[in-house]
């Protein structure tokens, strides 16, 4: 009876134990993945923000170039160093940082290089002359360095392949595709409205936020356990800021100038150095695997033309807002909002159709879109107003951008060897401001040319055809060599970002 006694009178009664149990439990877990899946958005979106400043910073400073001369007393040539000298610290050291990034982590590698931004953006606003702002736009530049490569590697560490990535991939590409264009707008705004400083400051709240959300929300990625690759990195470093050099030289004083000949010279041997020096290196700062056949190499010098006329795009439809149509700074950025909103709403809808159609197909089909919007603009002359002339292509356009860029970049990373993803990352985005700098360069050549004999329409024309050549160069690479990503079972098995 004593033992019976021990015993519960029913098993009824243990029943609702077990069930509340269970019931804690599964409450438990759904909780932990709705707080994991929270912390990998909120981790996300730090990314995009930042990928979304460093782009902008490229080009919210033109409009304020005006009032820029005016208070700070550039001569003309100086002033356009505002603008080179961010380019050529960014595209220069962006091989180098990407090294760097994996040896000490992405997550601590973004902060660093928005701290560098934030500081150099609040100087910038503070200059009391040309030559501190100078010197602020070039630490600005070795600040996006630092930071940009990072982006794509915590995308790319935070997602797995399938919808989630391709949701991911998009907004990256929302960024880095719609910067330029928001950049002009936000600078016509911040310009009229509070001074050309503030297109300096503007940079000193958001990178906070930047800072604070990384250190929230993301979580490091591994190290890469390395001795830095110094020939590789000196090399790489001279060759990308003389190549930018170069073409920025020759855009403004033609291609025989012996200083833009002389940064070309200067560019080649550099780079064949760097070509033999990685060949022979175990952990090198620009892996020649990435560049290993068609398959790999057609997708990256897509990557490089597409932007070469897109910058070219931005750059003369400005001039031919301003200077035909008679367009303020405010009105001519807020003329490309038609361009921004359309690319905004088709990254939006890309995602859906690439798991179903492929990268391949949706990017060859956005790239050819891209190239008929900038075919239809090279139709431009004096007679044609905004409605007529422009809004037409630049929405074509907006489309054919939403397409394009997510795929490209999508197809560039999941071929890129896990190892060297980092390094894939800075090679993809020192592509993008590479090609940038080649387009305007080569594209103001024909500009000048043409306007000598059409006048300054003409000239914009003709530029913008050029810019259609090299996406239609871009488009005939991808459709060619262009792929399906590999796509996983599911997308929830994606590691958090949170940061404990």
């Amino acid at each position: 009876m004593a033992d019976t006694a021990l015993v519960p009178p029913t098993d009824g009664i243990r029943l609702p134990e077990r069930t509340a149990s269970v019931s804690t439990t599964s409450n438990t877990a759904s909780a932990t993945d709705a707080r994991t899946t929270r912390f990998r958005t909120l981790g996300l979106v730090v990314v995009f923000v930042t990928q979304l400043m460093l782009v902008v910073d490229a080009s919210i400073v033109n409009v304020a170039l005006p009032d820029i001369q005016k208070a700070l007393g550039f001569t003309p040539v100086g002033l356009s160093w505002v603008v080179t000298a961010y380019a050529l610290a960014f595209a220069g050291l962006m091989l180098l940082s990407g090294k760097v990034g994996s040896m000490i982590g992405a997550k601590r590698a973004l902060i660093i290089g928005t701290l560098v931004f934030i500081i150099a953006s609040a100087a910038g606003g503070l200059a009391p002359t040309a030559e501190i702002l100078v010197a602020a736009r070039v630490v600005q530049g070795i600040g996006a360095a630092i930071a940009a490569p990072s982006t794509l590697v915590l995308i790319m560490a935070s997602t797995t392949p399938g919808k989630q990535r391709n949701r991911a991939l998009s907004l990256f590409v929302l960024a880095s595709g719609s910067g330029g264009a928001i950049g002009l707008i936000l600078g016509g705004v911040l310009t009229t409205g509070f001074g050309w400083e503030w297109v300096m400051f503007v940079n000193v709240p958001v990178g906070i936020l930047i800072v604070v959300g990384a250190l929230l929300f993301l979580r490091e990625t591994d190290r890469e356990r390395a001795r830095l690759d110094v020939g590789g990195a000196v090399a790489s470093t001279v060759g990308m800021v003389a190549l930018i050099y170069g073409f920025t030289t020759a855009a403004s004083a033609g291609w025989t100038d012996p200083v833009a000949l002389i940064a070309f010279g200067v560019a080649l041997v550099s780079l064949l150095a760097l070509l033999l020096i990685e060949r022979r290196h175990h952990s090198p700062v620009v892996p020649l695997q990435l560049f290993r056949g068609p398959r790999n190499v057609a997708p990256l010098v897509a990557m490089l033309l597409v932007p070469a006329g897109m910058f070219a795009f931005f750059y003369f439809i400005t001039l031919f807002t301003q200077q035909v149509l008679r367009f303020s700074p405010l009105a001519t950025g807020l003329s490309l909002l038609p361009f921004v909103v359309t690319l905004v709403t088709v990254s939006q809808v890309v995602p859906r159709f690439l798991p179903r159609v492929g990268e391949w197909i949706v990017g060859a089909i956005g790239l050819g879109m891209l190239a008929a919007g900038l075919l239809w603009l090279s139709t431009l002359d004096s007679h044609d107003s905004f409605l007529t002339g422009i809004l037409g292509p630049i929405l074509v356009m907006g489309v054919g951008a939403g397409m394009t860029f997510a795929p490209i970049t999508a197809v560039v990373m999941d071929r890129a060897p896990q190892e060297h993803v980092s390094a894939a990352s800075s090679v993809l985005q020192a592509m993008q401001q590479l090609g940038g700098s080649i387009g305007v360069a080569a594209l103001t050549t024909v500009f000048v040319s043409v306007t000598a004999m059409s006048g300054e329409a003409g000239g914009v024309a003709a530029a913008v055809l050029g810019g259609a050549v090299f996406v239609l160069i871009a488009f005939v690479l991808f459709a060619l060599w262009g792929s399906r990503v590999r796509q996983e079972a599911s997308d929830e098995d994606a590691p958090a970002v949170a940061s404990h």
